[in-house]
């Protein structure tokens, strides 16, 4: 039997995510075909599925690795001496994010596929879940430095700034007026008086 090269094999996987994701931005899940994945990426439908059994596991793994994603960011800035800053980075991230129209339009997938289908449902709200307690986190360590509120609950403060998240891609959805580089002064405003009420704007 033949070794498989985990690297190319990981190669290989990437090649049919970013495919399907500029495919998904496009048309949504339910009106792009697998063929058209393939197209995409370049392959036989033979290949793709040797890596992925069908459409659905695809949007699985993209799930999924937007979890693995923020996990990571969160592992890193969780170490971080000035938390709050960090906070306001991250955010200002997620406005790049919706300014973003591939990824805007996927993440207006997901959320309705997430309706449509229990397990992917699922993924999305371990998903949801797992940032709302990194940012519990975050705003708990903040805390006992000084760097926030300590007065403010961290998991209503973490439910709260995921609910931001969500409006923001609803947002820019919706309103051609919101534009990235003139809401991110006043995303950051809103948070230093949410989250640290004694320092003067």
């Amino acid at each position: 039997m033949r070794k498989v090269d985990p690297k190319k094999y990981e190669a290989k996987r990437r090649q049919i995510l970013d495919a399907a994701i500029a495919c998904f931005s496009r048309k949504g899940f339910h009106q792009t075909s697998t063929a058209e994945i393939c197209a995409e990426a370049g392959m036989s439908p033979g290949n793709l599925f040797h890596y992925f059994a069908n459409k659905k596991a695809i949007i699985a793994a993209i799930v999924e690795e937007e979890g693995r994603q923020t996990k990571v960011h969160f592992d890193r800035i969780q170490r971080a001496q000035d938390l709050f800053a960090e906070l306001l980075e991250f955010m200002g991230l997620i406005l790049e994010l919706g300014s973003n129209k591939t990824y805007l339009r996927l993440q207006l997938e997901i959320a309705a596929e997430a309706l449509r289908d229990a397990e992917i449902g699922a993924l999305v709200a371990a998903n949801d879940q797992a940032l709302q307690d990194s940012l519990r986190m975050l705003l708990r360590n903040a805390a006992v430095r000084g760097q926030v509120d300590p007065t403010l609950a961290p998991a209503d403060g973490a439910r709260w700034i995921a609910a931001l998240i969500d409006g923001i891609f609803n947002r820019f959805a919706v309103d051609p007026g919101f534009e990235l580089h003139r809401q991110r002064d006043v995303l950051q405003l809103l948070l230093t008086r949410f989250l640290r009420p004694g320092v003067v704007t």
